[in-house]
């Protein structure tokens, strides 16, 4: 077993002193505490940690054996054990130069059909240019795709995006809504090619496409799809220049800067992806160097352990004063939950600890209008990041400038609450605002691709540093595979009109279902 996995986190010397400062944690911010990271600046310094406590998380990071777990990771080695495999995200974001030979020609050959489509080299079928591109994926290869393309696109003529994700026929037919087969594009992403949502709904779109002609003609002219199954790919007619390889050494949560940002490549167009990918890999490169105690990555990953396991923080807020980065707390949802839900070990041996906290948030300043009184004056223990650019990419500086203030404003008193009053007089109860409550605020020198990717990466290796003192596979998810064996279950149960071996709430709903159609 290596050195990074060979003891439970409780069992440390540092743990135990964490337990100990614990209990006399500082309830304000006590000193400066911030990092520059490239187009990121980093600051920490409204955690509830003093010298002692980052002192002692520092020496856990090391006691863990993090060192060795980040160059594995970035080594290439089988960090996924369950799966037996490697994650290699971060070699999808390595500079053409360094990258492996597979990646930069997959690299290449995506990125040279997003320009065939966006400048009407590639047509359709009647030979007009593709006006429309319908994303079909769910998770990983939807979530990544659709945020960075909300947050980065600009007016342009590039062909119109949309997802399609849910199963539900309303999200199809909202999708298709407008859109014209003769000028549409349909991307399938999806690594086993088989999973159900994204089965469904491509088949739902060649019924759609139909009227064109036949499904072979159809399939060589609008679809593309992204996976790790060839020759389901090659079944469904896709011609072999319009199928793009998605490796099992990468998730889907980590899977942006592989062939699945093909839509956000056709969106933006191939500089600005390509910008994307330097803003991740810059902050690979800081992962990979930069000692412990100055690791940005890895103090995020310590502070949410402190939180979570010594504070009791059970929740974590994102929330981005950014309205093009509304949809980063649902991205984040999945990859923090998604990698870190985890209550067995790599031993094998159920954890003694919590693991990720539950990430929720919504985009700013809508929330403090909404459930910032819960934060405030609520009872719940939580910690938070909020997010902001310091330079706008609009014409509104008034607009911007009060953003900031609510954001700077919002985590100060989140921090400090309201005692003493301001004018000496003490509080009443009911507007009494305690603070205490820790947060990290990240801003961004302005929403560029750059930056934007190096946030993500930021997200990616905390969560993986995260998993790693919590002694869990952060890159497996077998925990969602038991709803959908039931659901296929169900499923049948609902055509055939029987459901002898269903609980008893299972059977009345069914039935319920039955009378009602």
């Amino acid at each position: 077993m290596s050195a990074w996995n060979a003891k439970p986190p409780e069992q440390r010397a540092a743990w135990r002193r964490l337990a100990t400062l614990a209990r006399a944690a500082p309830a304000r911010p006590v000193d400066a505490f911030a990092h520059r990271l490239g187009p990121l600046f980093v600051d920490c310094a409204k955690e509830r940690v003093d010298t002692a406590v980052r002192q002692a998380l520092v020496a856990l990071a090391a006691e863990s054996g993090l060192e060795a777990a980040i160059a594995d990771l970035l080594a290439g080695a089988r960090v996924n054990r369950t799966e037996d495999r490697a994650a290699l995200h971060t070699e999808l974001r390595k500079p053409a130069a360094a990258a492996r030979p597979e990646v930069r020609r997959a690299r290449e050959r995506f990125l040279r059909f997003a320009e065939a489509v966006r400048n009407g080299q590639h047509r359709g079928l009647t030979g007009e240019p593709i006006r429309a591109v319908v994303h079909v994926g769910i998770g990983g290869s939807h979530l990544g795709p659709e945020l960075a393309l909300d947050a980065l696109r600009a007016e342009n003529d590039a062909p119109v995006v949309r997802f399609l994700a849910n199963i539900d026929g309303a999200a199809a037919e909202r999708a298709l809504r407008g859109l014209q087969p003769a000028t549409t594009l349909a991307i399938v992403a999806s690594k086993s090619f088989d999973t159900l949502e994204t089965r469904v709904n491509a088949a739902t779109l060649r019924r759609w496409f139909a009227p064109l002609g036949s499904m072979a003609d159809v399939a060589r002219c609008h679809f593309a799809t992204v996976t790790g199954n060839a020759d389901a790919a090659r079944a469904f007619g896709v011609a072999p220049a319009q199928q793009f390889p998605l490796w099992d050494a990468v998730g889907g949560r980590f899977s942006l800067w592989s062939a699945v940002g093909l839509p956000v490549a056709i969106g933006l167009g191939r500089g600005p992806f390509e910008e994307l990918l330097a803003g991740a890999h810059l902050v690979d490169a800081h992962f990979a160097s930069a000692p412990l105690g100055a690791n940005v990555p890895v103090l995020l990953a310590l502070l949410q352990v402190w939180n979570t396991n010594l504070l009791g923080a059970s929740s974590h807020a994102v929330l981005p004063y950014d309205h093009r980065l509304r949809l980063l707390p649902a991205h984040l949802q999945q990859l923090e939950m998604e990698s870190n839900g985890k209550s067995t070990r790599l031993d094998g041996a159920p954890t003694a600890i919590d693991t990720a906290p539950v990430i929720w948030g919504g985009e700013e300043t809508g929330g403090q209008h909404a459930f910032h009184q819960l934060l405030h004056q609520g009872t719940r223990t939580f910690s938070a990041d909020f997010i902001v650019c310091a330079r706008p990419d609009h014409d509104l500086p008034e607009h911007h400038d009060w953003l900031l203030a609510n954001c700077l404003a919002q985590s100060k008193a989140l921090a400090e609450g309201n005692a003493p009053a301001p004018d000496g007089d003490s509080v009443p109860a009911h507007k009494r605002v305690v603070g205490g409550h820790p947060s990290t605020t990240i801003l961004l020198d302005s929403l560029s691709p750059a930056a934007f990717g190096a946030l993500l990466a930021l997200y990616e290796h905390k969560v993986f540093c995260a998993g790693a003192l919590w002694q869990i596979n952060s890159f497996d998810q077998w925990g969602v595979q038991l709803g959908k064996a039931l659901a296929t279950r169900i499923h049948a149960q609902l055509q055939a009109g029987a459901t002898p071996d269903q609980d008893a709430s299972t059977r009345a709903l069914l039935a319920e279902v039955r009378r009602l159609r």
